[in-house]
């Protein structure tokens, strides 16, 4: 019986977790900062300008993870079923940091696109998203719960 090395085990659901928070960061991230654009453009109010952002954050991150199980021929009712079930918890956790750090940072939501507090709060936003995504992603993945990321 071969012994399991907890220390390479740990390790490499790290890296993991690191690939798999930076992959929801580039689907969910897309998304916030298309939301944001859209809604800085169209002068929307603060609120609808987050849900925007949460709504296309959500698209963007479960597109992602959806696309190469249909690719890789899952059907439509799995591929959604593994991308929900694997996704959810850190995108929402991921959503909310992102949209609390953007509330939090005076004028992030009404500034104009062309200027550095626009890109520099998103920027911050989308760093405290990963960071508060990496532990749930580590978790799911430590009880073999991020079905998704296995067959990428």
């Amino acid at each position: 019986m071969q012994e399991i090395n907890h220390k390479d085990f740990s390790k490499d659901n790290k890296k993991l977790a690191f690939k798999t928070t930076l992959h929801c960061v580039i689907g969910c991230g897309t998304g916030d900062t298309v939301g944001l654009i859209i809604g800085t453009l169209f002068n929307f109010s603060i609120m609808p300008t987050m849900a925007l952002g949460i709504i296309l954050g959500f698209i963007g991150g479960y597109g992602l993870t959806m696309t190469p199980l249909l690719k890789r021929g899952f059907t439509i009712k799995n591929a959604t079923k593994i991308t929900i079930s694997s996704e959810t918890a850190s995108i929402l956790v991921m959503e909310t940091a992102e949209n609390l750090t953007a509330y939090l940072i005076p004028g992030i939501l009404t500034a104009a696109i062309f200027t550095y507090l626009f890109w520099l709060g998103l920027i911050i936003s989308v760093i405290a998203g990963f960071i508060a995504a990496y532990p749930v992603n580590y978790f799911m993945i430590s009880k073999g719960l991020k079905e998704a990321h296995i067959h990428h």
